[in-house]
């Protein structure tokens, strides 16, 4: 009972993370007042001051400061924040210029780019439905870039971003906690951020303090940005991997759904096309990945 209560909870963590992922395409656009590039700044800045605030109060320090005593770690880390750094850049001035669907064309084809990384980066071999998917991508990827007259640049820069981000997290090895990451990849791209913002200041004014109305915006988004990586770490560790795997998708559909429904971005038909073959991808990596879980679970039960 307690391992179905902790799965039920995990579960319902994990869906809350991508629900509050999937809804910041609404709220980048809430903040339309300020530069995209200074509300990458403030989403630095305030979340990381709110991740330092939680490891305050949980008194989770101390895995930060072994981490910044190990060379090897903290090189790979630092890896890792700039490609997340360029992931958020890319994404809120994508969503801030009318891009949302795009960039949700993205987080769909990351898995893709994460096979291929897997072959070029760790050798590994791929199955045949895999090389399936990818040959399907890849069709899809020329397709788009007919129909937007270049290579969708958006959606590669955010899925290539993310999956080196990914594989030099996993170069870090061990358990670090979500809020911990957060924090110090956060803290280590604050010079960017810093200087980012001087160069924002000096053709723009800063927005921050033009109003109550705006700071509240802006601190917010800073926090929530904070808040699903939480709630991501937390679900983590009580559901499988594989469940994991499925409910990710939840943040690029409802991306897609809220640029072409509320936001009323434009989705000619050949881009229809595109999207469909990208979709189609994914079905068949879903499938395959069903299939050799239980192909793996039958080894291990007649073993």
């Amino acid at each position: 009972m307690k391992t179905r209560s902790s799965h039920s909870t995990g579960l319902l963590l994990g869906v809350s993370a991508y629900l509050i992922w999937g809804s910041f395409p609404l709220i980048i656009n809430a903040t339309k007042f300020a530069n995209p590039f200074e509300v990458v700044v403030w989403r630095v800045v305030f979340g990381f001051l709110f991740a330092a605030l939680v490891l305050t109060v949980i008194r989770g320090w101390g895995k930060i400061v072994e981490l910044i005593r190990s060379p090897k770690k903290l090189r790979w880390l630092a890896v890792a924040s700039v490609f997340i750094f360029i992931n958020w850049e890319t994404y809120v001035v994508a969503v801030a210029t009318g891009n949302t669907i795009e960039s949700s064309l993205g987080y769909f084809i990351n898995p893709l780019i994460t096979i291929v990384f897997a072959v070029v980066f760790l050798g590994e071999r791929l199955r045949t439905p895999q090389w399936v998917a990818l040959s399907i991508g890849f069709v899809a990827v020329a397709v788009l870039t007919f129909d937007y007259g270049r290579p969708p640049w958006i959606a590669l820069v955010l899925a290539v971003s993310f999956a080196i981000y990914s594989l030099a997290k996993n170069k870090v090895g061990g358990k670090i906690q979500a809020t911990q990451s957060f924090a110090l990849e956060s803290l280590l791209v604050m010079p960017i951020a810093i200087i980012q913002l001087l160069v924002v200041a000096s053709s723009n004014h800063i927005t921050l303090l033009d109003s109550p109305s705006n700071a509240v915006i802006l601190v917010g988004f800073g926090i929530m940005t904070a808040v699903p990586l939480i709630l991501f770490g937390a679900a983590a560790s009580r559901v499988p991997l594989s469940t994991i795997g499925f409910i990710q998708y939840m943040t690029p559909v409802l991306q897609f759904l809220t640029a072409f429904f509320i936001l009323r971005e434009p989705m000619p038909a050949v881009r229809w096309v595109g999207f469909g073959l990208v979709w189609l991808s994914l079905v068949v990596l879903s499938f395959d990945a069903i299939r050799n879980k239980r192909k793996a679970i039958a080894v291990i039960e007649q073993g």
